[in-house]
């Protein structure tokens, strides 16, 4: 038994020098992972494969035959048309069934929309003014190809320099935006590649915010970054091709108005203009801008449905998840809270066993002295 105790005994002994060498490798390495800094940038950009699988699992947990009937039942009584077709494809695309007297419902409204006839009627107005577009699918196919074109921009220039020349109030978002697609457009820039990208997303952003579809959060942001400083006396001369760019606007600042219309104008390739102008809806930041870019990059034609199903916030969440720095350090971390937490039982136990051996013993010897 004795041998048998100092076997226990060293075991014991062996496994404490044990814990407490993990111990101080986990105290260790958690402070070397916090002196790198793990929360100076605490998450990281998903892959567009990473996006495509947890944006799948979240639509699978949100859209459910409840969530079909309440948000279609919502659309049919708002006569949204575009919202009611939407709201159908995803249903259709995930195969959740409608309720018949709902589906029954969107379908009669949609078929008293108005005719092709009607459309074409009112296709010259909507492009002169997208005020007077009814639906999205009229501005997409009315206004934004005359938008996309160069008079598009000069006619907002235009606009402006009627307000300056008046001494009305400018709108230098308006010609932040119609000198990026200018420039995009390459009338007096040499443009690259991504030119088109650059021109589609600026006109998108015009588009919409003359629909008055843009955030606070993200008209501030324009706001600041369409400050350009224009030199509207070389305007004209810049339109004709006469001067440089960066004799007309700051073209630093330019630039990263630019980069937001690329962002967009990747979300535009991605998916549809129709399609662009609502996500837009979503977008509070430049940063969003890029999310929003991955996420359509990632979902194609299916982001605004995702954007639908999910709100926008959540969805933009899942383009970006924890660094696996920060789950080292946090996974560190535990192990040493577990070892601080273990060392205290220990300890507490080593203070509390005397005085329990002294209260178990005392009766004994006070029944030897009675005896």
């Amino acid at each position: 038994m004795g041998a048998l105790g100092l076997i226990l005994r060293g075991t014991r002994a062996s496994l404490a020098r044990l814990l407490a060498v993990g111990a101080a490798t986990a105290w260790a390495a958690s402070g070397v992972a916090i002196l790198q800094n793990p929360l100076s940038a605490p998450m990281v950009e998903r892959s567009a494969q990473e996006i495509a699988l947890a944006t799948e699992r979240a639509m699978a947990r949100t859209v459910t035959p409840e969530w079909v009937e309440q948000r279609l039942g919502e659309a049919v009584a708002d006569e949204d048309l575009d919202r009611q077709r939407m709201i159908l494809d995803i249903a259709f695309e995930r195969d959740v069934p409608v309720p018949p007297a709902l589906a029954m419902a969107a379908q009669e409204q949609m078929d008293e929309a108005t005719g092709f006839l009607a459309r074409s009627a009112s296709c010259a107005t909507c492009a002169w003014d997208i005020a007077t577009c009814e639906r999205l699918a009229q501005i997409a196919a009315c206004a934004i190809p005359v938008e996309l074109t160069p008079a598009g921009d000069l006619n907002a220039l235009r606009r402006a320099g009627v307000a300056a020349a008046s001494g009305g109030e400018v709108d230098r978002i308006e010609v932040g935006l119609a000198l990026a697609g200018l420039g995009a457009t390459g009338l007096v820039l040499a443009s690259g590649g991504s030119s088109l990208t650059v021109k589609a997303g600026a006109t998108a952003i015009r588009t919409a915010r003359r629909m008055g579809a843009l955030t606070p959060a993200f008209t501030r942001t324009l706001a600041r970054l369409a400050d350009v400083n224009p030199r509207w006396s070389r305007l004209p001369d810049y339109a004709r091709g006469r001067v440089p760019l960066g004799e007309v606007v700051d073209a630093a600042k330019l630039q990263r108005l630019m980069r937001v219309g690329e962002n967009i104008g990747e979300v535009r390739a991605a998916t549809s203009m129709a399609d662009t102008l609502v996500l837009l809806r979503h977008v509070e930041s430049a940063e969003d801008a890029a999310r929003m870019a991955r996420l359509a990059g990632a979902r194609g034609p299916a982001t605004l449905r995702t954007v639908e199903a999910l709100g926008g916030a959540r969805a933009l969440r899942l383009t970006v998840r924890l660094s696996d720095l920060v789950w080292t350090t946090l996974a560190l971390l535990a192990a040493v809270a577990l070892s601080i937490l273990g060392w205290s039982l220990s300890l507490a136990r080593r203070v509390l066993r005397p005085k329990r051996r002294g209260s178990v013993s005392e009766p004994l010897q006070l029944r030897r002295a009675r005896a």
